[in-house]
């Protein structure tokens, strides 16, 4: 049995070079864009060394029995990631290089779900899930140390979502929620996505600043985009089922999506009888139909956060262009986020900017 310094050593070898990893797996997702993967895939090379020699030195250790959870959630972890660059390296070769980029994408998610058990273990795994901004926020960081780790209704949850499943759904309550009333966001996937992936994209920014997260899975292989009610009937249920299970800011409901995801939440988003009380899709596309066949009523004030990237290759920003001009024509009110350097993946960053805009007061817009 390996004694205390090796075990400190053991994780001093993997965790760092881990948590190094999954910020160059999560760039490269963020910044792909298929004119710029071989750049992308030379940059993050580095960090896939360093990840294999880590991981050779973490299971060299014989680990003692009490330690076992944290050993399989890292081990898990580094696996996944390495399997992520792997994907990413095949991506040069492959004659849709898009697709297989995609694929290393929700390796590396898969890869950040393995290691977030250890959040309660280690503090610096814990910042990790930390919008990079709080990660020295004392007093978050002691909020999350006090957590109860058996307390119930809190944490990431999972209804019939696992990742052969579709039409369930995936929750994240902060670990210190207490009962006091929450903004609630619905996270829409993108076509043939999936929410348990997808609730990453906002469990940063859910953990920072005290909201909770709802990810639904798309019963089909997206949202039922020629037959809204389906879907719509179930994101109305889901609002209604985290309004019942914790205190939700009925005034701070938001609709949100990427790609189909984003589509939808303008299908169901726009409709009157709806609980959203803000709408962000993201990487859309849209027509102006869409708004014509909402009501004056629902779309007078509507506050709609709409991002887009300027190297969308799926849906051209003229695109984004025309639903701002179209929806502040109809009187919502429109922030409008025309991003430089992306393509048609999702903007992480943008989770916290669009969680602190739901909590802003009606009369800051």
């Amino acid at each position: 049995m390996a004694g205390n310094e090796d075990l400190l050593d053991a994780t001093t070898a993997l965790v760092p070079p881990l948590l190094t990893a999954l910020e160059a797996l999560r760039a490269a997702g963020r910044y792909m864009n298929p004119p710029s993967l071989p750049d992308l895939i030379e940059a993050i090379r580095p960090q896939q060394h360093g990840l294999a020699e880590g991981l050779e030195v973490f299971q060299s250790i014989d680990w003692p029995e009490h330690l076992q959870d944290f050993v399989d959630a890292a081990m898990r972890s580094a696996g996944q990631a390495l399997r992520a660059f792997e994907s990413f390296e095949q991506a040069l070769q492959a004659p849709q290089p898009a697709f297989v980029a995609y694929r290393a994408m929700g390796q590396t998610t898969k890869a950040i779900e393995a290691l977030y058990p250890v959040a309660a273990m280690l503090p610096p795994v814990s910042r990790f899930y930390l919008e990079p901004d709080q990660r020295d926020n004392t007093e978050l960081l002691k909020r999350l140390a006090a957590v109860d780790v058996g307390a119930q209704n809190v944490g990431l949850m999972h209804a019939n979502n696992g990742a052969d499943e579709r039409g369930g759904f995936s929750v994240y309550v902060p670990e210190y929620f207490e009962g006091q009333a929450v903004p609630l966001v619905l996270a829409l996937h993108g076509g043939s996505g999936h929410g348990r992936q997808f609730i990453w994209s906002w469990l940063r920014a859910a953990r920072s600043y005290n909201c909770i997260v709802v990810a639904p899975t798309s019963a089909a292989g997206t949202w039922s985009l020629m037959d809204p009610a389906v879907d719509a009937q179930r994101l109305n249920a889901l609002v209604a089922y985290a309004s019942e299970h914790w205190n939700i800011d009925p005034q701070r409901v938001l609709l949100t999506g990427m790609s189909d995801g984003g589509t939808f939440s303008y299908v169901a988003g726009l409709q009157d009888d709806t609980p959203f009380t803000h709408l962000a899709p993201c990487s859309a596309s849209f027509h102006p139909m869409l708004a014509e066949a909402a009501s004056a009523e629902r779309l007078q004030d509507l506050p709609i956060y709409l991002i887009h990237g300027v190297l969308d290759w799926m849906f051209p920003i003229d695109v984004a262009r025309t639903a701002q001009q179209t929806l502040q024509a109809a009187g919502a009110q429109v922030v409008y986020a025309e991003v430089e350097d992306l393509s048609h993946t999702y903007p992480e960053e943008y989770s916290a900017k669009v969680l602190q805009w739901v909590q802003e007061p009606a009369a800051a817009r």
